[in-house]
């Protein structure tokens, strides 16, 4: 039995316990200052306030305060934060880490800097603590169905790939698999990248949704049985143009950066992407901005809500012009990344350039 405690009690994180729990290993829970009341509720009644199942016996809950007792003899530290509490987590509690044990990262991000470079959470957090070895998990993986132990296929990334394996072999269930590999850019980008492209694709879902709406008084019985006819449920072939293009601009991102391109269309980008597309806060954007509404309309609608998806296409953009300035690269390659940082921070018009969409002429 090993001691693996996990840092940040929100959904993922929290999840992240069960797999742990199953294999016999000791858990120790600790909220952010934004968890209190989750770690009351697993202290007093034993029930996770927001994760929709039960949690398995035995798992210690711990208050921020309390972390250094909760490092205390851990094998594995798991870092259960969210992109936005990347600083926080630096902050706070990257300090009190113990020298040697090494860290599983399941953040989704990238840091953008002033000459265009972007960083993985992993690389950041090394640079601040050398004497650690950092991996992180990228895949189509859901709180909701890891904690309903459903099958699931995810990558551990790191650059030490024992340090993968080591982690992958606590963590690995009946349902839970994991492959390891050493290419944490081509894996953190990947992740990172889906977020912006789910709301891309979901696009596709607001455009259907108000093409419905405007079909629905003009359909007459005889229209509605021609085959192929309109039938008033979404329309896949404009999503599918979308997901296509998602995973090719993914590709010329990640091996920009020095990563496998081939994992943009695998595990941590594709498998990621569709598990995205299919629900939460990025579809219910996209769908928003799909609908022909302006991105401060639909932040109102979304007050209060993460919006990772956000921040991940404005750094990533503007990493691309820094780099297109240089001659580094073409803007013309990335048609959609570059209309959905329109959208959000131009307040530019839905207007997507299907025309230069697809990999024709289109060099790597």
């Amino acid at each position: 039995m090993s001691i693996i405690t996990v840092i940040g009690s929100g959904l993922m994180g929290s999840a992240m316990s069960i797999p742990a729990a199953d294999n016999g290993h000791q858990v120790r829970l600790v909220g952010t200052p934004l968890d209190r009341e989750i770690i009351r509720s697993l202290q007093e009644k034993g029930v996770h306030t927001t994760l929709p199942c039960a949690m398995p016996e035995g798992i210690c809950a711990f208050q921020f305060e309390d972390v250094r007792e909760a490092l205390e003899g851990a094998d594995l530290v798991i870092c259960g934060v969210s992109s936005f509490g990347v600083d926080w987590f630096a902050e706070k509690a990257l300090p009190l880490l113990p020298a040697g044990v090494p860290a599983l990262n399941v953040t989704k991000g990238l840091l953008g800097h002033h000459d265009g470079s972007l960083e993985t959470f992993p690389h950041f957090f090394a640079r601040m603590r050398p004497d650690i070895s950092f991996a992180a998990i990228g895949g189509p993986c859901t709180a909701y169905e890891l904690g309903d132990r459903r099958q699931t296929l995810v990558c551990y990334c790191s650059e030490d790939l024992a340090v993968a394996k080591f982690a992958r072999d606590l963590l690995k269930t009946s349902y839970y698999h994991i492959v390891p590999t050493t290419d944490v850019i081509g894996v953190e980008c990947s992740v990172a990248l889906k977020n912006a492209y789910a709301m891309g694709v979901s696009l596709a879902i607001g455009m259907s949704e108000v093409e419905n709406e405007q079909q629905a008084d003009k359909m007459s019985v005889e229209n509605s049985l021609i085959s192929g006819a309109h039938d008033g449920k979404l329309h896949y072939n404009p999503q599918a143009a979308l997901f296509a293009q998602s995973c090719i601009e993914m590709r010329r991102i990640v091996r920009l950066l020095g990563g496998n391109g081939d994992l943009a269309g695998g595990i941590p980008g594709a498998g990621d992407l569709y598990v995205t597309i299919f629900g939460g806060r990025t579809r219910r954007l996209g769908t928003l901005l799909g609908r022909g509404l302006p991105y401060t309309e639909v932040k109102k609608r979304l007050a209060g809500v993460t919006l990772e998806a956000v921040s991940v296409t404005t750094r990533v953009a503007e990493a691309l012009r820094i780099r297109a300035k240089r001659e580094e690269v073409s803007l013309e390659k990335f048609p959609l990344l570059m209309h959905l940082d329109a959208l959000i921070n131009q307040e530019a018009p839905l207007a997507l350039a299907w025309e230069n969409f697809g990999e024709s002429g289109m060099q790597e």
